[in-house]
């Protein structure tokens, strides 16, 4: 059996090999990469150390973004850095933050590039996510190593949904960056997720791997690499390369909660939710945690999975929606998140609440057009019929839930997240058609999914159930027994992880 991330086996040498622009007779005018900066060599020197630690997604971030604004109040790129950080937290409350940074570049930006940044910066705080994401692909076009506008174009991809240009806009870039320098392994990385987010896993594998190798604590790299394990159940795979690398991504970076849900997902496919629930307790969602929202959107999804599946959560289900209830009152910003705020207080009793979210994202899909186009778009299409379902499920109104899935379920991307954050969606449906006696439906979608990743517990198991129903003891007792293998398999490589809260 392959081994998870084997570099022997499949370091993709074909990256290390491509060609580059990097010239450092340019380093006096440029950034590292070769690309133009207004600013003395000191800011520049600053700004490349930043950008470093920002595709690392490393803490240092917050701190060096603080200087280089401190210090060196003239450096556009500074101000540029700290917009893009209040918009990659996807909280309205960031928005006046992100704007101020952009009225600080407006006067001293000095040449195209700066201002090309300025240019997606306003797109983006006006609510124009798509807009945004073409003026980055347009700057990439013309400075293809421009690490700042292809993480966040990257981000940007991701929070859109858009898994194509997730791949290819990586894709065009990478060929730009110096083999010899880690940030080629970086973007190597970004391209892995794409890969992966576009079916291609596979080549995403090969990619993360050459990406981890080439810098151990790139937990974007190493996050795709755990996606491709997750959309091909190699489960066990999973387990034993991110706790075999936990040194490396489990704490000190903005993706350590998320690489730990990773590993949360895999356990509960292993039969294992207490272990699931102890990394909830202690690095998902615990007295410590800051209010961040995208790792309330974790906690609230690994929430709901668990509902799903009947797990007793006591009191968890209260606390994180004590946590939305600031951002779940304010204006629609970004539809992935009110569904997860929705999730969170439908799963903790609060229906009037979750009403109150969903009767404001109505009032966005059904209104006149807004600055906000972009979300008002993703709203309509996917985030409100998404935020009804979940209130439907947890009311036991399993025919409205199906109602509002089902005809959405082809396009859930269009509001943004990955194959493995949409798939709680997906079982919010297959559970309320069984629930619903809709058995061809609920027996049509168990088959469609077990035929993508046949290896799946939670699907083989609702198989069973079908079978049963269906009077079928024979095939709902294969079906069991199956599911029971697959995750003894899966649970055997657990040993355990060192789970402080962190």
């Amino acid at each position: 059996m392959q081994r998870a991330c084997d570099r022997a086996a499949i370091g993709n040498r074909t990256l290390a090999a491509m060609t580059t622009t990097f010239d450092s007779a340019t380093r006096s005018a440029s950034d590292e990469h070769g690309n133009p900066v207004s600013g003395s060599t000191e800011a520049i020197a600053l700004y490349d150390q930043t950008i470093d630690r920002l595709a690392r997604f490393h803490v240092d971030v917050l701190p060096l973004v603080g200087h280089l604004t401190e210090e060196h109040p003239d450096f556009p790129l500074g101000y540029a850095i700290a917009a893009y950080l209040s918009l990659n937290s996807t909280d309205p409350a960031e928005l006046p933050t992100a704007r101020q940074a952009a009225e600080a570049i407006r006067p001293i930006a000095g040449n195209d590039r700066e201002r090309a940044h300025l240019a997606a910066i306003d797109a983006w705080t006006a609510g124009d996510w798509h807009g945004a994401a073409r003026l980055l692909d347009d700057l990439l076009i013309r400075w293809p190593a421009d690490l700042l506008a292809l993480v966040m174009g990257h981000q940007l991809d991701f929070f859109r949904g858009d898994a194509q240009n997730l791949r290819d806009r990586v894709g065009r870039s990478l060929a730009a960056f110096d083999p010899a320098h880690p940030h080629h392994g970086l973007a190597a990385g970004m391209h892995a997720f794409g890969l992966e987010e576009s079916g291609h896993y596979e080549q995403a594998e090969a990619a993360g791997c050459y990406a981890v190798e080439a810098n151990p604590d790139d937990v974007w790299g190493i996050h795709a690499v755990a996606h491709t394990y997750e959309m091909r159940g190699r489960v066990d795979d999973g387990i034993r390369f991110l706790t075999g690398r936990q040194g490396d991504w489990g704490a000190d970076n903005f993706l350590a909660v998320h690489n730990w849900w990773h590993l949360a997902l895999y356990l509960l496919e292993a039969g294992r939710p207490t272990d699931a629930l102890a990394i909830y307790d202690t690095r998902v969602h615990h007295p410590g945690s800051q209010g961040v929202i995208l790792e309330m959107i974790d906690a609230s999804a690994m929430l709901w999975r668990l509902f799903i599946d009947g797990v007793d959560t006591g009191d968890r289900f209260a606390r994180i929606a004590d946590a939305w209830a600031g951002p779940a009152g304010a204006e629609p910003w970004y539809a992935f998140n009110d569904v997860h705020a929705v999730m969170a207080l439908a799963g903790a009793g609060r229906t009037a609440e979750a009403r109150a979210v969903i009767e404001r994202l109505a009032r966005l899909a059904d209104g006149p057009a807004t600055p906000n186009a972009s979300n008002q778009a993703m709203t309509a299409a996917v985030g409100l019929p998404a935020s009804r379902a979940v209130l439907a499920f947890a009311e036991g109104r399993h025919h409205d839930v199906l109602a509002d899935l089902v005809p959405i379920r082809t396009y859930l991307a269009r509001f943004g997240g990955s194959h493995a954050q949409r798939d709680v969606l997906i079982r919010t449906a297959v559970d309320a058609a069984i629930a619903a006696g809709e058995t061809d439906l609920a027996r049509a979608l168990v088959r469609q999914l077990l035929s993508l990743r046949e290896s799946s517990v939670h699907y083989r198991l609702r198989e069973a159930r079908l079978a049963a129903r269906a009077g079928d003891t024979a095939a709902a007792r294969a079906a069991e027994q199956e599911a029971e293998r697959r995750s003894r398999r899966f649970a055997a490589a657990y040993t355990g992880v060192a789970v402080t809260p962190g």
